[in-house]
């Protein structure tokens, strides 16, 4: 996995620091690599669990988006929000009750 520079991974809590690993590892099942764009640095909405160090954004892959997209979901299970945005996939660690 790559880091777009400026990006800092040491803040991210716990889950959504594994969830790097499962990312890296769909993105090279697929011979593309990740590169993460933002954790909690940059300009995220109000409220965005950028702030609480529970979410990330990579940049959209060349080829291969839904099935990319489709297979990190998969993975990561219902604990995990997996958005496509408009130029970025955003990721973030949101258990629901």
């Amino acid at each position: 996995m790559l880091l777009k520079l400026g990006v800092d991974i040491s803040r991210l809590n716990r889950n959504i620091r594994r969830a790097l690993s499962v990312v890296d590892a769909v993105f090279l099942d697929h011979n593309q690599e990740p590169i993460l764009t933002s954790t909690y640095e940059g300009n995220h909405s109000a409220g965005s669990l950028h702030y609480a160090n529970d979410a990330f954004d990579l940049r959209l892959p060349d080829d291969n988006r839904l099935d990319i997209v489709t297979r990190i979901r998969e993975r990561l299970g219902k604990d995990f929000d997996v958005i496509i945005e408009y130029d970025h996939i955003h990721i973030e660690y949101d258990p629901k009750p």
